[in-house]
């Protein structure tokens, strides 16, 4: 990419759209194309095609997507499917039609099987069924991989794709219907700590191994590939370390104060045992994540709640 390059980052006001925006203007690109959900509905085919027509952008982030914990993935489990479905399909085959050079899609750790080997090789895609309560999210994720990869074979387009764990940072969603477990700890502990609470009652058994990478690190992985790596094979984003949701809930009871008991709900969903991803490609590729969990979890919430930021 050059500094003058025209890039588009679709969903560039979400976690990770924003993260992408910040290290591409630190890194002195200046010709960003931006526009918010309410400018340009990328589940609408024709608004899509004229912002493309119109706007000829030469590298495509495309970060945009419908996203949420497992309450909202179980629950609007239609909208997740077609939502998540139309703003890829629109965007990767306009990106074809009026010549990107190279577009960047960004997927998710859910998109591997429930029971799949640990840890998640890139080579275990389809071979399994899927986490139930996620599975319409994850299905629309592997058609937008399966989009790229026909787009190349047939079309020749420079299509990537890169496959995020799970991700934590500024501009992430702190309601606790549709978050996912880590802002969601960071706000139930806080507000506890605030209100003097007892206890903080949080989903499961706390059993669930999660792998948590800082925004800016995705970022920053995002960047190495866009201007290094072009090829077929989709590659995982991670740290390659795993934590379980007990040991995150006592690294966030510490780093926020809170005093009081955790009590968990095991009558509430676990969710999928496991997922840590296999970084090897992309360590192999020549990059590798800095932030450490305690010290970017910190980060987060000196920048979220320590400013008295009232959180709705």
């Amino acid at each position: 990419m050059e500094k003058n390059s025209k890039i588009y980052i679709a969903g560039h006001n979400g976690m990770v759209g924003s993260a992408i925006r910040r290290k591409l203007e630190q890194e002195g690109f200046t010709n960003l194309l931006l526009r918010s959900s309410k400018e340009l509905d990328l589940r609408n085919q024709d608004a899509v095609a004229g912002f493309f027509a119109a706007e000829k952008p030469d590298y495509v982030f495309l970060a945009a997507a419908k996203v949420g914990g497992i309450i909202a993935n179980n629950t609007y489990r239609a909208d997740f499917l077609y939502e998540n479905l139309m703003i890829q399909s629109n965007v990767i085959h306009q990106a074809y039609v009026n010549g990107v050079t190279k577009l960047m899609f960004l997927g998710s750790s859910c998109i591997y099987p429930k029971q799949a080997p640990q840890p998640l090789k890139e080579e275990y895609l389809l071979t399994g069924l899927l986490e139930p309560t996620n599975e319409p999210y994850a299905i629309a994720k592997i058609a937008g991989i399966k989009m790229c990869e026909a787009y190349r074979d047939q079309y020749g387009c420079n299509f990537i794709s890169v496959m995020p764990t799970n991700l934590y940072g500024p501009n992430d969603n702190y309601d606790l219907n549709t978050s996912h477990v880590l802002p969601a700890m960071l706000r139930k502990f806080h507000e506890a700590k605030q209100r003097g609470d007892a206890s903080v009652s949080l989903w499961g058994t706390g059993s669930p191994r999660r792998e948590f990478l800082h925004a800016d690190d995705m970022a920053a992985a995002c960047y190495f590939l866009m201007q290094t790596y072009n090829e077929k094979e989709f590659v995982n984003i991670g740290v390659g370390i795993d934590i379980s949701i007990k040991e995150l809930a006592e690294l966030i009871q510490r780093i926020t104060g809170f005093s009081g008991r955790i009590d968990w709900d095991t009558s509430k969903p676990d969710g999928t045992p496991r997922k840590l991803m296999d970084v090897s490609r992309l360590q192999a590729a020549g990059w590798k994540a800095s932030i450490n969990l305690e010290d970017g979890i910190s980060r987060v919430y000196n920048e979220k709640f320590m400013p008295g930021e009232i959180v709705s």
